[in-house]
């Protein structure tokens, strides 16, 4: 096992560099400690070659030009707060607003994935990791507690790239981070719409334009939402019969997860490869790049181009937000594994 680290930049008086989990196959992690961000996933084609299979954008540079959550750490909180209001007790914190009257993916403009992580790489025979480590202060977006994150990407020699997100608060606070990599298997010039997907889930959460849960759990039994066998893409995020999928363009659902394993596998017939995921989160937030038109730092990326598989806990639409809090002394702790099929 190997590991690489190259810098290319620097912010706030950090390194920015990139780090490069190699294992005994050649498959390579490259990650960014620009927001603890999985930059590339290489399997080896021949010739010295390698060929990537998540969305990725053109130079490490260009994801500090524009906010766009390609493979970050997303935090505190995932996905969107219902207008920005957390009720705890008696007590009503706003966070700051950063999409329409919610607050997405931690509110403002700084999150998790856009601040410079400290970092240290291990490897040994059998592993290459890069643990990477962030304080994040009281009143933070207007979140209370200083908080200690870490998050680890541990590549091994069966193909498996295990992410895990631990951390700590000094006061009651939210927390119900993700990863936000989007996977294509077939290489940069492919997109979703022939993949495969299937999904242990027997319920989905209906949403409302802005993605916020209107009705709580729904049965994905006879819906276009049963992916519990495996499904082909384009059918349902091309379809303008399922008004959920034509207001959103294709996916943006959360999964419950029954428990089964795997959590999900996304996979090709074109070239007969599988992406894995298990993860102990209580739900996983499909999203199929319906957002991406190139244009920007994302110029290289349409829609559909790929499809995150975000493992958090279910949304909530109220305000009192129980399952996302954190408590002082309290050890939050959530583990994402993808294996690479090739």
């Amino acid at each position: 096992m190997k590991t690489l680290v190259q810098k290319y930049d620097r912010m706030n008086g950090k390194d920015l560099c990139e780090i490069t989990l190699i294992n005994e196959h050649d498959v390579r992690a490259t990650v960014l400690n620009y927001g603890a961000t999985l930059e590339k996933l290489e399997i080896p084609t021949g010739n010295n070659k390698w060929e990537n299979i998540i969305m990725s954008l053109a130079t490490p540079k260009d994801y500090a030009t524009e906010r766009n959550f390609l493979g970050g750490t997303v935090g505190r909180v995932a996905g969107r707060i219902k207008d920005g209001k957390w009720q705890h007790g008696n007590q009503i914190t706003q966070f700051k607003l950063n999409d329409g009257q919610n607050s997405l993916h931690g509110g403002g403009e700084v999150g998790f994935d856009n601040k410079p992580w400290d970092f240290k790489v291990t490897s040994d025979k059998d592993t290459a990791s890069v643990q990477l480590i962030l304080f994040d202060p009281d009143g933070e977006n207007n979140y209370p507690g200083n908080m200690k994150i870490i998050a680890t990407y541990q590549l091994d020699n069966d193909n498996n790239l295990n992410y895990n997100i631990t951390a700590f608060t000094d006061k009651t606070t939210l927390f119900n981070p993700t990863n936000h990599t989007f996977f294509r298997l077939d290489g940069p010039q492919s997109n979703v719409e022939d993949l495969n997907l299937q999904l242990n889930a027997d319920y989905y959460v209906p949403v409302d334009d802005a993605t916020m849960p209107i009705t709580g759990m729904a049965k994905v039994a006879d819906t276009v939402f049963d992916f519990r066998k495996p499904k082909r893409l384009g059918a349902i995020i091309n379809s303008t019969a399922e008004p959920q999928i034509k207001n959103r363009n294709g996916l943006d659902h959360p999964f419950i997860l029954n428990g089964y394993k795997p959590a999900a596998v996304l996979s090709s017939t074109k070239t007969n490869r599988k992406l894995i995921m298990s993860t102990d989160a209580q739900a996983v937030v499909v999203f199929s790049a319906n957002t991406f038109n190139h244009q920007g730092a994302a110029k290289n990326i349409g829609r559909h181009d790929g499809i995150t598989l975000e493992a958090q806990t279910a949304p909530e639409s109220g305000y009192s937000l129980s399952s996302f809090t954190l408590v002082p002394g309290e050890r939050f702790s959530r583990t994402i594994n993808w294996q690479v099929v090739y």
